[in-house]
């Protein structure tokens, strides 16, 4: 073959020293045009052998896909962070502190909490080096569905445990009172949730939009 012949051959996209994470990004394109399901399982299970080869351990860190075990693991995290705090009773001295101090009437803690909760998410997600997490599909074409999934999952996990152990209406708080106390505990659950998404790696079940 001649030096013509694979000049030729050569593709116009053609990736200097390319490695394992440039097959993986191929074969995730080639997943996403693939429109028969069968034929995209089959994409599904390379990028999976691709993952599993020797030597292929520092693009494990890889997660693509959002499925209903994301879900379920988020859930676990966020209760085993959580859990510890429903029996104490710093809670209630944490959450009057959040409303003590207002600007303007707004009360300034609770917001900035709120502020800190939100950013500490989204650092764990997607900043933090414990995972490479790649946004895909996100909901009404901004939001991640991990980001969101992570926070709706913490925020019903923590809501509904307080109330639960009555740690919601302990003490005749006012309603303020009760939404302070559900974000201390969320902020310690969502931590627990993106740790407990992101940390066992990509789920090898389908993702969420293609069982839709």
């Amino acid at each position: 073959m001649t030096a013509d012949t694979h000049a030729s051959g050569a593709s116009s996209d053609d990736v200097s020293d390319p490695d394992i994470e440039d097959l993986l990004d191929k074969l995730d394109e080639l997943k996403d045009a693939v429109d028969d399901p069968g034929e995209r399982r089959r994409v599904e299970e390379t990028i999976h052998l691709v993952n599993r080869m020797p030597g292929s351990q520092a693009f494990t860190k890889r997660i693509t896909k959002y499925t209903t075990k994301d879900i379920a693991q988020a859930f676990v995290g966020s209760v085993i962070f959580a859990l510890p705090l429903l029996v104490e009773d710093g809670v209630f001295d944490i959450a009057e502190w959040f409303l003590s101090i207002t600007l303007g009437g707004v009360p300034v803690f609770f917001v900035a909490n709120l502020g800190f909760l939100l950013a500490m998410t989204a650092g764990l997600l997607y900043y933090a080096d414990f995972r490479q997490v790649e946004v895909r599909k996100p909901i009404l074409g901004v939001i991640p569905r991990r980001y969101a999934g992570v926070l709706l999952v913490s925020l019903l996990a923590s809501t509904g445990m307080l109330f639960m152990w009555g740690q919601l209406t302990a003490g005749n708080p006012t309603t303020m009172e009760q939404v302070s106390r559900v974000t201390v505990i969320w902020t310690v659950a969502a931590f627990g949730a993106a740790l407990g998404d992101i940390l066992p790696g990509e789920s090898t079940d389908e993702d969420i939009n293609d069982r839709l």
